[in-house]
C-alpha cells in the first residue's frame, strides 16, 4: 500500500434501523469533526419547541462516542426523554489511487464494515419491549444506587476492617537481612 494513496471515501447508504419515523424527523448526523457546541446548539433549541417531538442521533467509526456524549448531554439538560439505542454495521468504500500513475497500478476499492450508531430521543413513550429501550431517569437511578452501596462500603472501612495497628497478616515485615523480622525495643 506504500504506492497508494486514499483518494476517496464513499458511504454506501443504509437504511434507518427505526421504523414509524415522521418523515420530517429531525436527524443529528454526527461526523468525527463535528464540534458538540454546535449540534448540541442547534439540537436542543429545536426539542425545546413544543412541535419537535424526536430527534435522530447517528455517527459512525470515530464519531461513535461524540454520538452517545451528544445523547447524554441532550437527556441531562431536558428530562423526561426517552431513548431507543440501535448498534449496526456501515459498509464504506475507500479507493486508493496509484502515487505515480506511469508505474502500471490500476486503483483499488476496499470495502470495509465500520460501527455505527443510531440514538432515538422522544418525549413520547416508547415501546419499552424494544431491544435497547432506555426509561427517563433510568441512568439517574442507577447511579444513585451505586453511590448508596459505595458510600455504604466507605462507612464500613472507616470502622476499622483494614489492615491496621497489631495486624501483622500472612507476612510480617522484614528489615534487613534475608529472613529477618524486625523486632521492636
Amino acid at each position: 500500500m506504500e504506492n497508494y494513496k486514499k483518494s476517496k471515501i464513499v458511504e454506501k447508504p443504509s437504511p434507518l434501523p427505526f421504523t414509524n419515523l415522521p418523515s420530517d424527523i429531525i436527524e443529528m448526523k454526527v461526523k468525527d469533526g463535528s464540534k458538540i457546541r454546535n449540534l448540541m446548539g442547534y439540537a436542543i433549541g429545536k426539542m425545546e419547541s413544543d412541535s419537535v417531538r424526536q430527534i435522530l442521533f447517528t455517527g459512525s467509526g470515530k464519531a461513535i462516542s461524540k454520538t452517545i456524549t451528544c445523547v447524554e448531554i441532550m437527556k441531562r439538560r431536558l428530562k423526561g426523554l426517552h431513548q431507543i439505542t440501535k448498534v449496526l454495521f456501515k459498509q464504506i468504500e475507500e479507493i486508493w489511487e496509484p502515487i505515480v500513475p506511469e508505474a502500471g497500478l490500476d486503483a483499488l476499492t476496499v470495502k470495509r464494515n465500520i460501527p455505527a450508531i443510531c440514538l432515538l430521543l422522544s418525549k413520547d413513550a416508547l415501546d419499552s419491549q424494544e431491544p435497547g429501550y432506555q426509561a427517563p431517569g433510568s441512568f439517574d437511578a442507577f447511579w444513585i444506587e451505586t453511590l448508596k452501596t459505595e458510600s455504604q462500603g466507605q462507612i464500613k472501612r472507616k470502622q476499622g476492617g483494614g489492615r491496621g495497628a497489631g495486624h501483622t497478616g500472612k507476612h510480617p515485615r522484614s528489615v534487613g537481612g534475608r529472613g529477618e523480622s524486625y523486632k521492636k525495643p
